[in-house]
Order: C-alpha cells, then structure tokens, then sequence
C-alpha cells in the first residue's frame, strides 16, 4: 500500500467509525486493505505519537538493557504500529519475542507480517495473553473496549512488570487512563511517565474536573508541505500540526523513587503579552501558575517555544513562581536552558 494505492472509501469508513466513539462489538477490519490503508495514514499518525514518547523514555534511559531477552506484548495490536515502535526502542537484540493478541485474527496476521518485515528473524507469534510478559505495550484501545475486556486488561497490566501505553489526548480518554494509574500505582507498579511523583493523580482532585494529563507531540519535518498528507488531513478532518495524547508508562521494578520537587507542565503553556499560564502537576497535586513576563522574561520566552517533555523545578515565594529550572535530561533538544533555541 502507497499514497498511488490507497483506498480512500477504506479510510473514510474507519473514519466514520472513530468518529462513532462506540465499543467496538465485532472487528472493523473488513479487508487487508483496510489494514494497510490504516497503518499508512492514522497508523503512522498515532506512531509520531509513540516517538514522542519513546524519546522521552529514551532520555530517561528507560528501560536499561535488560538482563536477558524479553517477551513483548502488543495487546489489541490492530496494524501493529505500537508494537514495531516499541521493538525499535528497545533493539531486536533485547527481544525473545512479539506476541500479538487482537479480537481480529486478520489484524493479528497483518501486524505478525509487518514485524517480520521490519525485522528479519525476529520471533513473532499471535497468542493469548494468558502468560504474563516482561512488558506489555497498549496503544489506543479504551474506548473501544467493553466492560469484559477493561477487566481482562486492567487485570493484566496489574501483573505485569512494564506496561507502555499511550492513547488519544482526549478529555474523557486521559482521564480514563489516570483512574486506571491510581489504581495501578495502588497495587504496587511505579510511574516512569509522565509523573514525576508516585502520589495520587493530582488531576482528579476536587476541582480538577476540567483538567486532563495530556501532551503534544510534534509530526515530522516536512509532513505540512506534503501533498498526501495534506491531502488526507482535509479528508479526515484532522490538524496536522496537533498530536495529542495520554500516555502511563509503568514499571515494577524498586528502582524508579520519586524525583522530589519536580513538577510537569501539562498541556501546552499559555503564553500572554504580560505573562506565562501553566498547569503544573508534582507529588503535592495540581496548580495552576502564573509566571509574570517582567520578572520571569526568559523563562516565559523559553515556555513560548515549549516542546518536548517540559518536566520543572519550581521555586516559590509565599506561593509564587520566582523561579523555574527545566530538567534539561528530558527536554526536547534546543530547549536545555532559559536562552536555548527552539521550534515553536
């Protein structure tokens, strides 16, 4: 499949069903045409979305090169996207083998393919989850998934040692994903992102009703002035330049304590002519900051080009900002310093 090739009714009907939002009550995958056609376009769209995490992860120099090789999960693979990103990050080297579950079998045969291709001589097999792997990769499933299957997944990610997971950056999705967080972290996992802190979701606090842990990643270079995807953006009705998502990245292992007095921007800042606004979420919950431009100009200049993993270290004064230290580890390059440069 190719932009020559693609088939536009196949996308227009998946469409129509995303749109829909419903539970997903038997596959929709009709053709392997409707499969290629996807992992062309809103597959590849959700993989920017997984490169934006997978380079804050690997600024984090998560995970360490494990001891011996390990079983990944991709569960409800769809095209396989998630799973062949999360091979990338880690190196064949460091995997026994991709296990793929789907209620499709069609999808299951498609992603199985689309590994093999990508990696020659990597093991790839179509199981039931039943075993518990090393890591288990869930990408943009929750609402899809009926009350049986959240069960059978949370009951999963609950014994499993990692869980990568990143899911569209919509409000009732986010929010979904931070409930299953609590719960999670409750039973023993640790956050590796996007938190900073293993506290209670600062953002399903008391009035935080409105708020939701989301952030942006950033398309390609070059993607906006080519002429399929602009192309597909004005047929799916979707911006090209916004990527948002949720994402919990979760490990069991004891080495993974909190980061005292770290705090992560969430959402995009709001940056005004007389100062900066952000949602800031750390281990004693959420706040809402304003940074005054007059007193704070390089650090609202630097939040006017945000992108990236924006993790800070606030400094206050009878509770407000004076100060703020970016963690230059998890930036986005170009944004290591109040004066660094960087795309807008």
């Amino acid at each position: 499949m190719n932009w020559d090739s693609l088939d536009w009714s196949s996308l227009d009907r998946l469409r129509a069903r995303f749109l829909a939002g419903n539970v997903a009550t038997e596959p929709y995958w009709k053709t392997a045409n409707d499969l290629a056609a996807y992992d062309l376009t809103y597959g590849e769209r959700i993989g920017w979305k997984w490169d934006a995490l997978l380079g804050e992860l690997r600024r984090r120099g998560w995970p360490e090169a494990p001891a011996r090789p390990w079983r990944v999960l991709d569960w409800g693979c769809g095209s396989g996207i998630a799973g062949r990103r999360m091979i990338a990050h880690l190196g064949v080297e460091h995997v026994a083998q991709l296990e793929l579950w789907d209620h499709s079998p069609q999808a299951m045969d498609f992603a199985r393919s689309r590994a093999q291709r990508a990696f020659p001589g990597l093991r790839v097999t179509i199981a039931d989850p039943s075993p518990t792997p090393d890591l288990v990769v869930v990408s943009h499933v929750v609402n899809e998934l009926s009350a049986d299957d959240q069960a059978r997944l949370e009951t999963l990610l609950a014994r499993a040692p990692r869980v990568v997971w990143v899911e569209p950056g919509t409000h009732a999705v986010s929010r979904t994903v931070q409930a299953w967080r609590d719960r999670l972290v409750a039973g023993g996992a640790r956050v590796i992102a996007p938190c900073t802190h293993h506290a209670a979701c600062g953002l399903l606090g008391v009035e935080r009703e409105r708020d939701w842990c989301h952030h942006f990643a950033a398309p390609p270079p070059g993607v906006h002035a080519d002429r399929n995807w602009v192309r597909f953006a004005q047929r799916a009705g979707v911006d090209l330049r916004s990527l948002p998502y949720a994402c919990l990245v979760l490990d069991r292992s004891p080495r993974s304590p909190d980061v005292p007095g770290q705090a992560r921007i969430i959402g995009r800042p709001e940056v005004f002519k007389p100062y900066a606004r952000v949602l800031s979420c750390e281990a004693s919950g959420a706040a809402t900051l304003t940074l005054p431009r007059r007193s704070l100009a390089p650090l609202v200049k630097q939040l006017e080009r945000a992108r990236g993993s924006l993790v800070y270290r606030w400094t206050r004064t009878e509770g407000a900002v004076i100060a703020g230290e970016l963690d230059p580890a998890l930036a986005a390059p170009g944004l290591d310093s109040p004066e660094g440069t960087g795309d807008a």
